[in-house]
């Protein structure tokens, strides 16, 4: 745990304030659900909770299938950052931070099919781009909340992707929010 110097009381009604500079920093904003924890020498720690990352076991062996059956990278993403990746040349995507195009995309609950240079192409991760030609974006809602997305990819120009991609991440989509609501 690292310290940051900052004191905050407790005011009446039990509230203690976050600082700006570090909700900035964890990008926590109005609204983000915070899980509560305390240990045995009396700390309190919070943490974003995100159901998707709950299920982060259940949710890279539904990637891997996908991408096994697809021939196509997959990223399956909380609102936060890439919480299950699968397929040659992704794997290393896990844990990485999604951008702030990907985060606006999940909240406007948007279906996205899209090649490099298309207006509708969005970039993935905050970093730089990842090095795919096409990519297939859509929501995973549960419980009426945008809380993540599937994402398929592809590295190969010649290897163009459709209807049939759409429907795969659809489903996955799909399964992955009623998953959560069960």
């Amino acid at each position: 745990m690292k310290a940051t110097g900052i004191v905050r009381r407790i005011d009446d009604l039990g509230r203690v304030v976050i600082p700006k500079e570090i909700r900035r920093t964890l990008r926590l904003h109005e609204g983000v659900p915070m899980e509560i924890f305390t240990d045995r020498e009396g700390e309190i720690i919070l943490k974003k909770y995100s159901p998707v990352a709950e299920m982060g076991l259940f949710a890279r062996q539904y990637a891997e299938a996908l991408a096994q059956t697809s021939g196509r990278g997959v990223l399956i993403t909380d609102r936060d950052q890439v919480i299950a990746a699968a397929g040659a040349g992704y794997r290393e995507l896990a844990g990485k931070n999604i951008s702030k195009e990907l985060e606006r995309s999940i909240a406007g609950r948007e279906s996205i099919l899209a090649s490099k240079g298309d207006r509708e192409h969005i970039q993935i991760l905050r970093e730089e781009e990842e090095g795919y030609e096409q990519e297939v974006v859509t929501t995973i809602i549960s419980e009426g909340d945008a809380i993540g997305s599937v994402l398929m990819l592809e590295k190969n120009p010649k290897q163009k992707m459709g209807a049939l991609e759409q429907k795969l991440a659809l489903t996955a989509a799909g399964f992955l929010g009623r998953q959560m609501e069960g």
